[in-house]
This record gives C-alpha cells, sequence and structure tokens, in this order.
C-alpha cells in the first residue's frame, strides 16, 4: 500500500430539514389549529482515530464528503427524522488543520478518539411553534439552517516514542534493522528510505519502545532540497532523537551541524528535545580515525558521543538502553503533568 502522510477534503455537514405549514382537521373535532412540525438536524462529518490504518491513501482519490440533510418536518406535530453521521476513518497519529494549514482542529492520538469536523445545521421551526394566545393560526415555518462546510488538511505524524536523524547513508535504516524486527530497504545509495519506516524495539519481556526512522536530511532540505522537509512532522511526537552521524566520512562536525540547522529551520520543537549523539559505521573506520573524529564532534556539541555500528552490533544495546531510558522518563514526566 502506497504511503500518505497528507490529503486535503472537502467536507460538509447536512443541511436541517425545513419545517411545514399544517393545519388540523379531523372530522367531530370542533376546533382545529397548527399543527406544522420541525425538520430534523442535519448530519455531522466526524474523524475517528481507529487501529489498523498506517496510511491517508483512503483520501487521495475520494476527497469531497457530505452528511444528509434532516428530514422535514410534518402535519401532526411530526419532527422530521434526524440525519446519520459521516465518519471518517483516519490513522491515529492524524492531525487535522484548517485550510490555512496552520490552525489545529483536532489532534487524534489514540484509538477511538473523535473529533467533529463539521457540525450539521438544525432544523427549521414548524408553524406549530409560532403558536400565541395572540397569533392562533400562524401561517410561517422556517427553513433548516445549512451545516457547516469547510476544507481541511489531514495530517498524519506517525506515533513513535524515538526518532532517528541523520543525513543520507548515515545507517538509519541499517540501525533500525539491527534494533527491531523491522525490514527497511538498504543500500549503499543516498535516500534508500523515501517513506518514513517503523519499528518496535523489544529490550525484555517487559520493555519495549517505537523507534521512526525518516528520509535524510540534506542542506537546504527545509528550502525544498532532497526530499525536504515534509517528513520531520513523524518525529515531533518522540520524547527523544538519535542523531546517527557516518563516521566514514572525514567531516562528522559539518554533517553534525547540517542537520541542526535544517531542524531549527523546520521549527516545531525539535531542537528542544533530547538528543543522543552517535557515531555510527565504527566497523568502516580506524582506530585512530575514531580517536580524532570522536574528540572533534565532543568538542564542537559539548557532550559524549557513542560510538556505534549497526552492521557489527558494537555500541547498540547501550545506544537503545539509554533511548529506553528517556523515553520511559518521558512518560513519567507526562504522565504526571
Amino acid at each position: 500500500m502506497k504511503f500518505l502522510d497528507e490529503a486535503k477534503i472537502w467536507v460538509k455537514a447536512g443541511d436541517g430539514g425545513d419545517g411545514v405549514i399544517a393545519f388540523r382537521r379531523e372530522r367531530f373535532i370542533e376546533y382545529g389549529g397548527p399543527d406544522g412540525g420541525n425538520g430534523g438536524k442535519g448530519g455531522n462529518v466526524i474523524a475517528e482515530a481507529v487501529e489498523g490504518l498506517n496510511t491517508l491513501i483512503d483520501y487521495r482519490y475520494a476527497q469531497h464528503f457530505k452528511s444528509r440533510k434532516g428530514g422535514n418536518g410534518a402535519g401532526s406535530d411530526r419532527t422530521g427524522a434526524g440525519s446519520d453521521d459521516v465518519i471518517l476513518k483516519v490513522p491515529v497519529g492524524t492531525v487535522i488543520l484548517a485550510e490555512d494549514k496552520e490552525t489545529v482542529l483536532a489532534d487524534l492520538t489514540e484509538a477511538g478518539q473523535r473529533a467533529t469536523i463539521c457540525t450539521g445545521g438544525d432544523g427549521g421551526h414548524g408553524n406549530a411553534h409560532f403558536k400565541t394566545s395572540t397569533n392562533r393560526a400562524p401561517r410561517r415555518a422556517d427553513k433548516g439552517w445549512p451545516g457547516e462546510e469547510r476544507w481541511v488538511w489531514l495530517r498524519l505524524k506517525l506515533i513513535a516514542d524515538a526518532g532517528l536523524l541523520g543525513l543520507p547513508n548515515a545507517g538509519k535504516s541499517t540501525f533500525l534493522a539491527a534494533a527491531s524486527a523491522a525490514r527497511p530497504k538498504i543500500a549503499d545509495y543516498p535516500f534508500t528510505t523515501l517513506n518514513p519506516q517503523l519499528g518496535v524495539v523489544r529490550l525484555n519481556a517487559t520493555e519495549e519502545f517505537v523507534l521512526a526512522d525518516i528520509p535524510g536530511l540534506i542542506e537546504g532540505a527545509a528550502d525544498g532540497a532532497g526530499l525536504g522537509t515534509r517528513f520531520l512532522g513523524h518525529v515531533e511526537r518522540c520524547a527523544v532523537l538519535l542523531h546517527l552521524i557516518d563516521g566514514s566520512q572525514p567531516d562528522p562536525v559539518a554533517a553534525y551541524h547540517t542537520v541542526r540547522a535544517e531542524l531549527e529551520e523546520y521549527g516545531g520543537g525539535l531542537v528542544d528535545k533530547r538528543e543522543i549523539v552517535a557515531l555510527n559505521k565504527t566497523d568502516a573506520m580506524t582506530p585512530q580515525a575514531r580517536s580524532s573524529r570522536v574528540k572533534a564532534l565532543e568538542r564542537a556539541i559539548g557532550r559524549p558521543v557513542r560510538l556505534i555500528s549497526g552492521v557489527t552490533g558494537e555500541g547498540v544495546p547501550d545506544t537503545l538502553r539509554e533511548l529506553a531510558d528517556s523515553v520511559y522518563r518521558h512518560r513519567e514526566e507526562t504522565a504526571g503533568a
């Protein structure tokens, strides 16, 4: 199934049913009177987060959704039937934005969570509603109120506890494959990963967390270079970021600053998240290169740097342990907030 993490759709709630003008006319009953009923309520448009979906591909070709109008009123003071709601099923983690792509209408982060995107119109009043002691035969009935309509953006932000960052060919997919049961595409050319990948990391029988790998960033990604920064939204929810740097390249410091500059340009609070920096591909480095490049990187960022290899597994268990500790600490802080 093709991965799609953004879609624009048009939604319209149902209009309210019309009220009616009617008068009671029954044989052998001396006095009649107005008995026109009210219209029924139009259906809402509701988005619901469901399990089992991980893409918005359903909204690629079907982009218009409209609820039915409420039923009209009838004589004998009968109210029109209310219309059923239209339910849009979306993946967990979907953010619903207004047409300006900035105003957040809803953020569906849990399965079963619902949000009303458009509210159906109320039914119009029939003439029985307007009967008073001085107006005993009103000949007025209202039309139903129109339902809301709007264009909205659906944007999927995958639910992951930790995220992988780095330049293309930094070894992110190899690390994900070594740490989880995920099997992303791995090759020796840039942009092997074209869509975000998720893997569940299990440290033991009771400890596990979800790790997300996104396509690599290059200089100018914020301006659309490479695959741009459109996939960074998938790590906005992460508690911690693992920044992988290719240790086989001569200048890891420049690689680090390139990615950090793109994060700052993107925003979304990513630069403020806890970050673990790891020099990857130690299996392709000489002992002298390992020592000099780690020292240079630690001087540049002002904190320790891990040495790992996704191919041989060197340093991977300790890195996963640090990621898990950060994830569980974040969960405790979130629960206590």
